[in-house]
């Protein structure tokens, strides 16, 4: 997995079984792959360029399959473990979930990019991989697909559970107590870690703010932040997915003017895009989670790279101090935060290749349940 922060991969060695007709999953082992200085500027070159060859964007698909097999080679080497399937979600460059008009048709799309052949190829086992189209032929978002995860590993009799993923893109799954499938509820809050990574690089010269110190020793300044949480996604009712197209560089552009018309100090900027990010998911769970939510005990459960942000997570403890809840973080439940999404697509992948659907329609806004991805065979090697 590869997410809109662009920083790295993250291989999650998983193991899937059928028990009395549950699905039984097992985190065995997680490595975490920073991408290189080149290649990461590639990749948010490709994002946000005005213009960029077709023979870059090419080479780029290619570089990405050669770097998501050295992970998952390095990570087989380390720990003694063949894989028998692959899941590769891919580096999302575009994601456009609603239809917009495009040579005299309208359509949502998407693009992930990172070639499967070539993974498959390397290893010698078959990947998965492709996942979002097939829902959004299916009239949805393609996105979030993390939720068939959330609800296999999390749902709970008697506790609501709602998770909480703070990557590029913040994001929520709330699953009623007791609930069906059918009746969860997902999808994208607005900026999780986005916002604070760009400014930080460019107004620290550092990739994010560690544990969220910097944010920290700065004030956040409302009068800048409230306007963009009145903007048109952070009030749009769900089902809806966001991605750099919405919060990427100059959206960071535009909330950084707004802050320095007000304060100078760089650390009140942090702060700000801090508080941006924690209100706009505790406004989207008192909105629409906490209706679905109901009377019973909630589980608050953060993963992704925004949950080592302790100032943020601090602030959103403040937030919800006032519900019946629980607050922990996916390592709590023996999934490390930073190898959550790879375990979900791992287990999207065991879907796919047992002939199952994988999206959530009640998330995604799709009509039907369909079975995701397309599947590269390694030849002879496959099983």
């Amino acid at each position: 997995m590869s997410g809109t922060s662009a920083d790295g991969i993250n291989v999650s060695l998983v193991r899937i079984a059928e028990r009395a007709q549950r699905t039984k999953i097992e985190l065995l082992a997680h490595r975490a792959f920073p991408f290189s200085r080149t290649l990461r500027e590639a990749i948010l070159r490709a994002m946000n360029a005005a213009s960029i060859s077709t023979a870059e964007l090419a080479r780029l698909n290619w570089r990405l399959g050669l770097a998501y097999a050295e992970a998952v080679r390095a990570t087989i080497d380390a720990t003694g473990i063949q894989p028998a399937l692959i899941g590769c979600h891919g580096q999302t460059l575009y994601h456009q979930g609603v239809a917009t008009p495009y040579a005299g048709r309208r359509f949502a799309c998407t693009w992930q990019l990172g070639e499967p052949a070539l993974l498959a190829a390397e290893i010698g086992v078959p990947v998965v991989s492709n996942f979002r189209p097939a829902d959004m032929a299916a009239g949805g978002q393609g996105a979030p697909l993390v939720p068939l995860f959330d609800y296999v590993f999390y749902a709970h009799p008697k506790r609501a559970r709602v998770l909480v993923n703070i990557g590029g893109i913040a994001n929520v799954t709330a699953i009623p107590a007791g609930a069906a499938q059918d009746k969860i509820l997902a999808f994208d809050t607005g900026p999780g870690n986005m916002v604070i990574d760009a400014l930080m690089q460019q107004l620290f010269g550092k990739p994010f703010d560690r544990s969220g110190k910097t944010a920290s020793r700065g004030l956040p300044i409302r009068s800048a932040a409230l306007p963009f949480l009145k903007e048109e996604f952070i009030q749009k009712t769900p089902p809806k997915s966001a991605g750099r197209e919405q919060f990427g560089a100059a959206y960071a552009a535009r909330f950084l003017a707004a802050c320095r018309r007000i304060s100078r100090k760089p650390e009140d900027a942090i702060a700000s895009a801090t508080a941006l990010t924690a209100v706009s998911i505790s406004d989207a769970v008192l909105r629409w989670v906490a209706p679905l939510t109901g009377s019973a005990p909630v589980d608050f459960i953060f993963s992704g790279g925004g949950a080592r942000n302790a100032f943020l997570i601090a602030r959103l403890r403040d937030f919800f101090a006032t519900v019946d809840c629980t607050i922990m973080t996916s390592d709590d439940s023996g999934i490390p935060a930073e190898a959550k999404e790879a375990v979900a697509f791992a287990l999207l992948a065991w879907q796919t290749w047992h002939h199952r659907p994988g999206n959530v329609p009640s998330a995604t806004g799709a009509a039907r349940p369909v079975i995701l991805g397309s599947v590269n065979y390694a030849g002879p090697h496959s099983t």
